[in-house]
């Protein structure tokens, strides 16, 4: 088969600690899966985000709680790769999977309240020029989410910023419980 025959795949990465994972996470995933025909969503659990603090839940409790919140959606894969590519940055997690597939198109999947910090991740710029990114609105995050230098810089290229009927929960109001 030639290249020409050969068709892009469409897939989603969603990136946290998911301390724990929760609905919003699994809605903002069947969101980007309809409205971008995404073939499959992967949550790419990290060990730590380099922003925040260190969870308090081991890794394996977060996988399998996440496994327990995907339920019957098949289409979310629970993966966690900092072993295998020796890293916790999401580009290189983006380059990782892109290498192993190059027919791959990413879109890369957000909560509003990161993209008011992503100029702060680790080559944030190169991510946006390797990937797409949805960023989903998050309840109380909308108006300082859109004033932000980086939402406005990357908005006109692969950045798309979407409104949706939110669910009002979030893995540190969940820990706080």
């Amino acid at each position: 088969m030639s290249k020409k025959n050969k068709k892009e795949i469409k897939i989603g990465i969603l990136g946290g600690t998911f301390d724990p994972a929760h609905k919003g996470h699994l809605e903002i995933s069947k969101q980007a899966k309809k409205k971008y025909k995404l073939k499959y969503i992967i949550w790419a659990i990290t060990k730590k985000n380099p922003l925040k603090n260190k969870s308090n839940t081991s890794l394996d409790g977060r996988i399998k709680f996440a496994k327990k919140i995907i339920g019957v959606n098949k289409f979310i894969k629970i993966k966690f790769y900092e072993k295998k590519i020796k890293s916790n940055k999401t580009i290189n997690l983006i380059n990782y999977i892109k290498k192993k597939n190059k027919l791959l198109n990413i879109y890369f999947i957000m909560g509003a309240d990161n993209i008011i910090n992503f100029n702060k991740w680790y080559k944030w710029k190169q991510i946006s020029k390797n990937c797409n990114i949805l960023v989903f609105d998050r309840h109380g995050y909308k108006k300082k989410a859109l004033k932000t230098n980086t939402l406005k810089k990357l908005i006109k290229n692969n950045l798309e910023f979407i409104n949706f009927k939110k669910v009002n929960i979030s893995s540190s109001k969940l820990r706080k419980i």
